[in-house]
């Protein structure tokens, strides 16, 4: 069977990389779109009185960004290629309102006989903390 050329595109190493500064903005809408108003994010009196002493951003917006980076990988390939899921997502540091994250996407794995991709992504700070972590699958569907 010959390799799909979408696969053949996704080759161990391939790395793209996708930055943004989270606003306030971000995480009220996110927040408004998810239902999610936790004081965590919501209300900077409770989390000045927590370790953080901030309001902290959704990890899953981070996640969100995650897709962005994935999505930009696959741009211009051929065929259908879905989000077959993440696994061993972590959140090891807060993401604060106003850090600029850039999340790496790197694919380390392929399974062939599947047509799955596996990568390494994270989100890092202008600090260099790692904010989220994760695997994410492709799968090429054509």
């Amino acid at each position: 069977m010959a390799e799909s050329a979408a696969f053949a595109a996704l080759p161990v190493g391939r790395t793209v990389t996708v930055r943004r500064t989270v606003s306030e903005s971000d995480v009220y809408l996110f927040a408004g779109l998810t239902g999610d108003h936790s004081p965590n994010h919501t209300d900077e009196e409770y989390m000045r009185a927590t370790r953080y002493g901030r309001r902290i951003a959704h990890g899953a917006l981070c996640i969100g960004l995650m897709s962005t980076a994935s999505t930009k990988i696959i741009d211009g390939l051929p065929g259908t290629i879905v989000s077959y899921g993440y696994d061993r997502v972590r959140f090891p540091a807060p993401l604060f309102f106003g850090d600029t994250v850039t999340v790496t996407y790197e694919i380390v794995e392929r399974d062939e006989a599947a047509l799955k991709t596996f990568a390494r992504v994270t989100c890092t700070t202008q600090r260099g903390d790692v904010v989220a972590a994760a695997t994410h699958i492709l799968k090429i569907v054509e």
